[in-house]
């Protein structure tokens, strides 16, 4: 901790004389004082670049912008920086440059999926909300390189309200995921007026903001931004931890602050050579993340985004990685590995093979060890051929929630959601006077 410390005061006095380890925690201090220069980043990191590198590094970051907060630069080891997971994350790579002919600037199609500008409706019920493409640290593996840090396509309060209107007039979208850039760049009173719009609204029931906040920029998640965030449940936060060493003092505080205050905290990773492509480290990241209340969610296999050749693994590499976690820790540890299909198909489950044959009456199945078992099938069952009419189905299909309201005696009284205080015996005379004297009766 002395240390982080120590580093963190030498870092704020070489980037303002004036400043102290108070400025340092503050968010937007931070911001103010991003690394966009290769020039800063060798004055702060002590690392000095040769001519030739430093050309071809400002030529990638004229194509791909450069930004770091002081903060995430502090958790570079300089001795080591060219195989540092922090830095390969953040600093430029000339590789960047080199794009092959798969690779596209939108991978994706997200904005062939956008029926209003700011919207991708790819999925039925529920849409991707663009509300900020601005982000506190430009990681180099972005999916979404063609608009992060682009002035030109920071979303006007008009565009967000067109999104909200599409929303209101679409009422199968029961689930919104603000995304951008990043949500918590926008300013606490502007992120609730978003939020506040989308809870007026009847058919949204799960609003999920996506950001990395928590962990190039911890500081961000201040009390105030909390209690906003609380005034709107239910509101989850998934969060995008690639590596074991990005959960330090500063983002367990956040992620604590957030998960004391009822938020669902999920986590997105990207496989990423290099980076955290070997089992032990990603068991390593998944355990460490529940440990502090955060469900490893999804396990990504990098995009067809430009320039992003050299992040990218072989499949098999995640495949291997998911046989080191299943059954080899908790099942509420184990992220489901993705490809997010080229051409907007969505997120397609890519999982290690452990139904190995069937037939009418068995299933052949292999567990984590290696074991070969049998699942006996039923000998009789009546498929009710599901034709759709649901009227015609004798399902209890009651899709509305059940009432509590078959409890008696003491079990009624010890019920929260029966607002019953006392029970009296039938015949009580005492009741029985009561309703006469309010009948006007004696």
């Amino acid at each position: 901790m002395e240390n982080y410390r120590s580093r963190h005061n030498e870092l704020t006095k070489q980037i303002d004389s004036d400043a102290n380890l108070t400025n340092w925690q503050d968010w937007k201090w931070q911001l103010r004082n991003s690394i966009k220069k290769i020039s800063t980043f060798e004055t702060l990191t002590g690392i000095t670049l040769d001519t030739q590198e430093r050309k071809v590094l400002e030529e990638t970051i004229e194509k791909f912008p450069l930004s770091i907060t002081p903060y995430y630069l502090s958790l570079i080891e300089t001795k080591d920086y060219k195989n540092d997971p922090i830095f390969l994350q953040s600093f430029a790579d000339p590789r960047e440059l080199i794009v092959q002919d798969w690779e596209k600037s939108d991978p994706l199609s997200e904005d062939k999926d956008s029926p209003v500008p700011g919207i991708t409706h790819r999925y039925p019920d529920r849409v991707l909300f663009h509300v900020s493409n601005v982000c506190s640290m430009y990681c180099r593996h972005c999916t979404r390189k063609r608009k992060v840090g682009d002035n030109d396509y920071i979303p006007a309060k008009d565009q967000v309200q067109q999104g909200l209107d599409y929303i209101r007039s679409t009422p199968k979208v029961r689930d919104v995921l603000l995304s951008g850039g990043d949500p918590f760049m926008l300013s606490d009173e502007y992120l609730d007026w978003i939020l506040t719009e989308l809870r007026k609204i009847e058919h949204v029931e799960v609003i999920r903001i996506g950001s990395r906040m928590p962990v190039v920029l911890p500081y961000r998640i201040t009390d105030e931004l909390v209690a906003m965030l609380k005034k709107h449940h239910p509101v989850w936060v998934n969060t995008h931890f690639n590596h074991p060493r990005e959960l330090t003092s500063s983002t367990r505080k956040a992620l604590s602050k957030m998960a004391d205050a009822g938020i669902p905290l999920g986590n997105q990773s990207v496989l990423l050579a290099g980076v955290n492509d070997c089992p032990r480290l990603m068991k390593s990241l998944v355990q460490k993340l529940v440990f502090n209340r955060v469900r490893p969610y999804y396990l990504y296999q990098c995009d067809l985004s430009e320039g992003l050749s050299h992040f990218r693994t072989p499949v098999g590499k995640g495949i291997e990685i998911m046989e080191s976690l299943i059954g080899h820790t908790s099942g509420f540890s184990v992220p489901t590995y993705v490809i997010d299909a080229p051409g907007g198909g969505g997120k397609i489950p890519v999982m290690p093979n452990y139904l190995l044959s069937w037939s009418p009456h068995k299933v052949i199945l292999r567990n984590f060890e290696g074991v070969i078992t049998t699942y006996q099938e039923p000998h009789s069952y009546d498929d009710p051929g599901c034709d759709g009419n649901c009227e015609a189905c004798d399902l209890q299909l009651k899709f509305d929630d059940a009432n509590e309201y078959n409890s008696v005696g003491i079990w009624k009284l010890l019920s929260n959601w029966d607002e019953t205080y006392s029970l009296t015996p039938e015949n009580n005379e005492r009741m029985e006077r009561r309703e006469e004297t309010t009948n006007g009766v004696g």
